[in-house]
């Protein structure tokens, strides 16, 4: 047995459905492996692609998602997608290989400090350095990746632990076979290698594998719960907002919702809590959160932190008592100090609040009436400026007709600064678990990979990424990923030959569009090299045929592009957080 069979092994018991990676001499053993005992072994054309992937196989699953790169530059082009799950708490596992045991520091191939590398960026990390330990690192790493807050981890994996002993001990002997007139040291150094290669494998495949623990997620305390439930009774202008730590246990977003229903609470959701309530609830705010925030007596923040977001909390009146319920001390206690702090699971907490709190029906009607108008006033501005002309297609006007035509089961993914950002205003999420954004970190690259995860955790569904043209460029190359595993999903891309975002606000305080410009790329020709399908869209009447034409191809299994040249509005003036 190998160290790629262990570990093979032990995901398999856990439940792990697909191992994605990008391949390298240093990790084959673990990729043979798992295909053989039958985990779906997907590769991709970057390492970030794979770990965006399996970020959101966790966040869509609720058991880790894993990956498996290999040495040195394979770890560092992850960097940024481990980042990005340590800032959206998903629950990750990056399998990192790395030189042989008795290389380490000596100027191998891909040998570098990976483990300081990675140490900020992860809640765990380890190194395994004899065969026998991989079961129970792994294990533990999986753990790790679950409990409390969950988040990335990393186990570093040395070659010689994942190859078989014959070829590994071929290995060490080669290099161990000094000759008649070798030196005393030669010698001595040869009869070292053997000594190590015996060690390496010594216990190795005896005993059983570490039994699978799950965390129970945080529970919070009911008096915390009682006193919660006394002042929002007392409330005459609440406001609930969710955040997507409230979905960190998949199975139970529908007991989630009707929790939020039985509240009756004015709600806005952030990030993956968006689609708890489906597209049009009676309870769901979309628009103008800044000042209902402003005029609300009391905020709960379910899975909320008080960041950028929230403008460091600065956003919620003065006036408005507090209570945030957050897995993470730091965000809960973050900027803004709540009145009430529930150290406990958000998700927890809103079913526990909706079980103990009793309230009349209608009980803040003229407050919902105040929010629901305004969100009328913005749907209406919408409507106006999707109708305004532009040099190219309106951006609004588009979005409107996809949204026109997304089917209930459908998962939208966003990968972009301005396009995106609009399209947040506009597509409405259709039911639980069915939108994925970066996060906090605000990281352009994430789409290919999102796709291609949640397209194999929810294979019927209708898997839509939502580009800018700028984003695109991080992972256009993934069009072969999803052609060769046969993963169809449709990209929509927002092509104003422009990184508009950060243009918009250039121009006007700097009067300079340097490194803003791009060009109205042939990105449907590219698509349809890479063996998918490609749509140009440039005139408002051949949106609806390339929408239909979409689809059916999806249906069909092919992976399709839509290249839509769009024209700029001034919607989002001003919209940046920092």
């Amino acid at each position: 047995m190998n160290g790629g069979e262990l570990i093979a092994r032990v995901l398999q018991g856990h439940g792990v459905p697909f191992l994605f990676t990008l391949c390298g001499g240093h990790i084959s053993p673990i990729l043979v492996e798992c295909k053989r005992l039958g985990i779906r072994v997907v590769d991709t054309r970057h390492e970030a692609t794979a770990v965006f992937a399996a970020d959101a196989v966790g966040r869509l699953s609720g058991t880790p998602g894993v990956a498996a790169v290999t040495a040195g530059p394979g770890v560092t082009n992850a960097v940024t997608a481990l980042k990005n799950a340590q800032m959206a708490q998903s629950p990750v596992v990056l399998l990192g290989g790395a030189t042989a045991t008795v290389l380490e520091g000596r100027g191998a191939l891909q040998d570098i400090d990976q483990l300081a590398l990675v140490k900020s960026l992860v809640k765990w990390s380890g190194k395994a350095r004899r065969v026998r330990e991989l079961p129970e690192k792994l294990s533990e790493a999986l753990w790790a990746a679950q409990e409390g807050v969950p988040g990335p981890v990393f186990l570093e994996c040395p070659v010689d632990l994942l190859y078989d002993p014959a070829v590994v001990r071929g290995w060490y002997e080669a290099k161990s076979r000094p000759g008649r007139k070798a030196s005393l040291g030669d010698r001595a150094l040869a009869g070292y290698l053997r000594w190590h290669a015996r060690r390496l494998f010594r216990g190795a495949g005896k005993g059983e594998l570490p039994q699978v623990r799950r965390p129970e997620p945080p529970l919070p305390d009911t008096y915390d719960v009682r006193r919660a439930a006394v002042r929002l009774a007392r409330a005459e202008r609440p406001l609930l907002l969710i955040g997507s730590q409230a979905l960190l246990e998949p199975q139970q977003a529908g007991e989630l919702a009707h929790a939020v229903e039985q509240l009756g609470v004015p709600v806005y959701l952030a990030g993956m809590a968006r689609g708890i309530l489906g597209p049009r609830h009676p309870l769901q705010l979309r628009h103008q959160r800044r000042k209902a925030l402003k005029e609300a007596d009391l905020v709960l923040l379910a899975g909320v932190p008080a960041d950028f977001r929230l403008d460091y909390g600065r956003q919620i009146g003065r006036q408005a008592w507090v209570m945030a319920a957050n897995r993470s001390a730091d965000e809960l206690f973050q900027n803004r100090r709540p009145d009430l702090g529930v150290h406990a699971d958000p998700g927890r907490f809103l079913r526990l609040l909706a079980q103990t709190v009793t309230l009349p029906e209608e009980r803040w009607r003229s407050w919902f009436e105040i929010l629901r108008e305004r969100d009328e006033e913005r749907e209406e501005h919408i409507a106006r400026t999707a109708e305004q002309p532009t040099a190219g297609l309106n951006p609004l006007a588009l979005l409107r007709e996809v949204e026109a035509v997304l089917p209930d089961d459908c998962i939208l993914v966003a990968d972009g600064g301005d396009f995106v950002a609009t399209a947040s205003y506009i597509l409405r999420p259709r039911a639980p678990l069915s939108w994925l954004d970066p996060g906090a970190f605000g990281t352009l690259g994430v789409g290919a990979g999102f796709a291609l995860g949640a397209k194999l955790c929810r294979p019927d569904a209708e898997v839509w990424i939502v580009y800018g043209d700028g984003s695109l460029g991080y992972s256009l190359a993934e069009l072969d990923t999803f052609v060769r595993h046969g993963v169809p999903v449709i990209a929509l891309v927002g092509n104003d030959a422009c990184w508009m975002q950060i243009a918009r606000e250039q121009v006007e305080i700097l009067d300079d569009d340097v490194g803003c410009i791009l060009r109205h790329t042939d990105y449907h020709a590219a698509a349809e090299g890479f063996g998918g399908k490609g749509l140009l869209v440039r005139a408002p009447e051949q949106i609806q045929p390339a929408l239909r034409h979409a689809r059916q191809a999806a249906a069909q299994g092919h992976p399709v592009l839509i290249n839509a040249h769009i024209g700029a509005t001034d919607f989002r003036q001003g919209s940046i957080s920092m």
